[in-house]
């Protein structure tokens, strides 16, 4: 099954109220509408895309060592996800889906990472319940994602929903701003150019995990 249809199947269940969600239909209604306004906003259009210099960045996996975009690409190219965090389960399938399919972006001598605003304690968490063998990078208050173009405000109802749902960010994040990032996956060449981008403002949307592999294969041919 695709990554795709995993999400898919997911939101029917979730939306539908199914347990062990129980979600009432005005809570889906809002968060209906937040991503409708965040798609009608434009930000994804905004945001880096293929051919666009990427931003370098250097930052800390769960235990604290840094991670420089600049040493990754001297190796290959550089696959990156951004993700909202741990407590998102589109994120969540996201993540072991490109697990899943690591070994192929191996074969091209690419690093692949992923960058979220939690903290390392969350990231540990992602780390640890997804099963993964490559880093989740802690975007303190959200510059990277900022300099990709993919940070954004959460409107104010949606953050009085979060609240009612416990889904306290400014603590998960150590930020007290009500921001995050929206998914996004690209694909950085060694010149760090990027090769390929994704941004969705839908959370409930990701490009397959496959879908890397022939730009993976097309710098791989340029190396030759």
């Amino acid at each position: 099954m695709s990554l795709q249809a995993k999400l898919d199947a997911f939101k029917a269940d979730f939306e539908a109220g199914k347990p062990p969600y129980n979600v009432p239909r005005p809570v889906i209604e809002t968060m209906h509408r937040a991503t409708a306004e965040l798609i009608e906003s434009g930000a994804a259009k905004r945001a880096k895309k293929a051919g666009d210099a990427a931003p370098t960045f250097s930052l800390k996996d769960p235990e604290g060592n840094v991670v420089s975009s600049a040493e990754l690409l001297k190796r290959g190219p550089l696959v990156l996800s951004f993700y909202r965090g741990v407590w998102c389960p589109y994120c969540n399938m996201e993540l072991q889906a490109l697990e899943a399919v690591k070994p192929e972006f191996d074969k091209y001598g690419a690093s692949l990472v992923a960058i979220s605003p939690q903290t390392a304690p969350n990231s540990r968490k992602s780390v640890r319940q997804n099963k993964l063998s490559f880093p989740i990078l802690s975007d303190a208050k959200g510059k990277v994602g900022a300099a990709f173009g993919l940070r954004f405000h959460l409107p104010d109802y949606l953050v009085e929903l979060y609240k009612q749902l416990k889904n306290d960010l400014p603590t998960f994040n150590d930020d007290p701003s009500w921001m995050l990032p929206m998914p996004a996956r690209y694909v950085i060449g060694q010149d760090g150019v990027i090769l390929y981008s994704e941004v969705n403002p839908d959370y409930t949307r990701r490009p397959e995990p496959e879908d890397m592999i022939p730009v993976l294969q097309r710098a791989a041919a340029v190396h030759v």
